[in-house]
């Protein structure tokens, strides 16, 4: 049985304060700009793509799984300087994350984890589809492997 699924990213609106903010003032939130000195390597949770070297990116910690759940977690992210809001079709995978390896983690309506998995970019799709497939999987979260970092959701559609 096949899973519809849409791959959501963080929106911009969220960030629109932080981007005017003086660097004192984004440094009492532990946040600052990074100057982009290399890409790939520096991945925007607003656009999911990775920002081009030259660019600024803001380095933060966010609540990622803000949920009543002992899973509830906050970890560091980057968005780039004037990112938009990205929209992904149905079932569509961005391209930047399919040249990673990612930690999938299977969530439950109760919010509890309820399976997880480590996989590489290009079979991203597949394991969606067998995480979701579950009849307890609500939605997942993708994280980087390597550093653990929080990605994107992913929600059934």
């Amino acid at each position: 049985m096949s899973v519809n699924f849409r791959i959501k990213s963080l929106p911009s609106e969220e960030f629109l304060p932080l981007m005017q903010m003086t660097d004192r003032e984004l440094s009492l939130l532990d946040a600052k700009w990074i100057d982009v000195e290399e890409e790939p390597g520096y991945p925007c949770r607003v656009t999911l793509s990775d920002a081009k070297k030259g660019e600024r990116v803001l380095f933060l910690p966010y609540w990622h799984h803000n949920v009543k759940s002992p899973y509830k977690a906050m970890g560091t992210i980057l968005v780039r300087e004037g990112a938009e809001s990205t929209h992904f079709e149905v079932n569509q995978i961005p391209s930047m994350l399919q040249s990673r390896l990612l930690s999938v983690r299977a969530y439950n309506t109760k919010n509890i984890m309820v399976n997880h998995s480590v996989t590489e970019g290009t079979q991203l799709s597949e394991e969606i589809q067998k995480q979701l497939g579950q009849t307890d999987a609500s939605y997942l979260q993708l994280h980087f492997a390597g550093p653990g970092c929080f990605c994107c959701t992913v929600e059934r559609v």
